[in-house]
């Protein structure tokens, strides 16, 4: 399928709206209308009474999940030492001393772009924004000094952007021959393909100087690391290839960069502390945040379903992805119960529930009343209350710390949600595969990050803008385009499992249908949505927008655990490979740090 197709999928999406909160019987009717016609309507021939003991005699479905790795006695002992006076007076004389650098060192540029990567950026964001302006006002005078170097150049083109400066694709231009294309002799300098590549993944839709600059500075990093002896170079090269910087999610990263930056031979033995202590005493901080959540949890009940995923950790490690830094703890512990709620609800609709179940439990979250609970089995009643009295929390919070009664949009996120999954129960009854366009209509929205961010922009937001609140009643694009990331993404890596349990068709399938292709040009397809949609993404970035910084760092940062949490498979559902490096590493484990400092 062309590469306009790829827009065409994606501007689909975009304008695409859920259908508005009616009647049960009213609101499936528009959902099944047109979609696929073989659907029958949920309601037809269901009367109460009929409810009375579905449970009993009913063959369910399993998805055979593997129980939690993450225990609560375990969760419950986690303990660490950075915590406490000393450790907070030594970070303060570090944090100094490294505000001291930016007025000292040559290229304040590579110290910014330093401390983004070991994750304590964050201290010194006031010194970043000064020297970015500047650089941005200043940026036509220095235009001789930037044609000379290709890493000077691609660093600050990329901070920028980064940053929300709308920084020329032209920028560039003094590195193209009168073919357009980028000169050879460049191909030498390493260290400038390395910081083209990654400024390059900040492209918009039609940059063709962007695109040109992608593609040189991958076919040469790729034959470096064929041929290369320099062993530190090659490591920041393979990483770089496997996913680029824009695309990684700022805590993992740290992990990892912390002990690349060791080893570098320039490497700033004040960065690499503050680097070090700050990440083990923000670790301290999130196994508190565990330890709170695990007790929730716990109390909920919801953990002894049978059928269900535990996943409170590998939820957490959504949430922490979305906003690691300290002073956001109920952000992401909120994060976290909504992620474990709609992982829960994702097994009922997907795997436990039968048809007539799922009918009355749609209906009930539509109503959002206790009362519709009595024709309800046990454990959807259980599922019920958790989610009814969870964002009922969520919003008296709001109400008394905002002002603002929002109950109205975080039910309308939920009867979304539950009315998008009933279309595809019915898919699965029907045996209906519907085509990719059907699919992706309401596979933005099963995917549950719609519904996971209305809620989050309530927790982040102060003051909540009326222009903002219309926006969230039909998901603006921000919302819209992390999701679909996520859709596609989660698909790529648990299709072929969720196959081999019976479960519907997913993109991947549906394309197939679609064009013939095979599986294998099917997913090369659904890659090249995931980078369309990058784009627009960063588009949207210089676009006037009602949200805050934080929310769109937020939404954009969702959409980037999703590329490592499914980079192997599945790895929210399959908890003990790569997840659990990653739980380990972030969360459990401590950088050793030497003791002769």
């Amino acid at each position: 399928m062309a590469y306009t197709t790829c827009l065409g999928v994606l501007d689909s999406i975009r304008n695409y709206r859920p259908p508005t909160l009616l009647t049960s019987k009213q609101s499936f009717s528009a959902l099944t209308k047109g979609k696929g016609g073989n659907v029958p309507h949920p309601f037809q021939s269901m009367a109460p009474e009929e409810n009375t003991n579905l449970d009993s005699t009913i063959v369910r479905r399993s998805a055979n999940y593997h129980p939690t790795i993450w225990h609560y006695d375990y969760i419950q002992s986690l303990r660490s030492e950075y915590v406490g006076e000393s450790f907070t007076q030594r970070i303060g004389k570090l944090r100094g001393e490294v505000a001291m650098m930016f007025h000292k060192v040559m290229e304040p540029l590579e110290l910014i772009d330093i401390l983004q990567r070991l994750g304590v950026s964050y201290h010194f964001e006031d010194e970043i924004r000064r020297i970015l302006v500047l650089r941005y006002v200043h940026m036509k005078e220095r235009q001789r000094e930037l044609k000379k170097s290709l890493y000077a150049t691609a660093v600050e083109f990329r901070l920028l952007r980064q940053h929300g400066y709308d920084v020329p694709q032209e920028t560039f231009k003094s590195f193209i021959n009168e073919n357009g294309d980028f000169k050879e002799f460049l191909c030498v300098d390493i260290d400038g393909i390395l910081a083209l590549y990654e400024a390059s993944f900040h492209l918009r839709q039609g940059e063709s100087i962007l695109e040109k600059a992608r593609d040189f500075a991958t076919k040469h990093l790729k034959e470096y690391v064929d041929q290369s002896k320099d062993q530190y170079l090659c490591m920041m090269v393979n990483h770089a290839l496997e996913l680029p910087l824009h695309w990684r999610v700022t805590r993992l990263e740290a992990r990892w960069f912390i002990d690349a930056y060791r080893s570098r031979e320039d490497m700033n033995s004040t960065l690499l502390e503050l680097a070090e202590l700050d990440f083990n005493m923000v670790q301290a901080v999130h196994q508190e945040d565990l330890k709170e959540l695990s007790r929730w949890w716990r109390s909920t009940s919801l953990g002894d379903l049978s059928f269900s995923r535990d996943r409170v950790v590998e939820n957490f490690l959504w949430a922490a992805g979305g906003l690691f830094e300290p002073q956001f703890g109920y952000e992401r512990r909120m994060l976290t119960r909504l992620g474990t709620l709609v992982t829960v609800i994702d097994d009922v609709y997907d795997i436990y529930g039968t048809l007539e179940e799922l009918e009355l439990f749609t209906n009930a979250i539509e109503r959002w009343d206790v009362n519709a609970m009595e024709q309800l089995p046990y454990y959807l009643q259980i599922c019920f209350l958790s989610v009814f009295n969870t964002v009922n929390e969520m919003a008296f919070d709001t109400l008394k710390e905002k002002g603002c009664n929002i109950i109205w949009y975080m039910k309308k996120a939920w009867a979304d949600l539950c009315r998008s999954y009933m279309v595809e129960a019915n898919w699965f009854y029907n045996g209906h595969t519907p085509s990719l366009q059907e699919y992706l209509e309401y596979g933005w929205i099963t995917i549950t990050m719609s519904n996971i961010l209305v809620h989050c922009y309530f927790f982040v937001t102060n003051p909540i803008t009326e222009e903002a609140l219309e926006l969230l009643k039909e998901y603006p694009d921000i919302i819209r385009l992390s999701s679909f990331i996520i859709r596609l993404a989660d698909d790529l890596g648990t299709s072929t499992d969720e196959l081999k349990r019976g479960d519907n068709p997913k993109s991947i399938q549906c394309y197939m249908k679609d064009t013939g292709a095979s599986e294998e040009d099917a997913r090369q397809y659904m890659r090249s949505l995931i980078s369309t949609t990058w784009k627009t993404i960063n588009g949207e970035r210089f676009a006037a927008s009602p949200f805050s910084e934080t929310f769109i760092k937020i939404a954009i940062n969702m959409a980037r655990v999703s590329q490592f949490m499914y980079q192997y498979g599945d790895g929210h559902g399959i908890g003990d490979r790569e997840t659990k490096d990653r739980v380990q590493a972030l969360f459990i484990h401590p950088i050793p740090i030497a003791k002769n400092r």
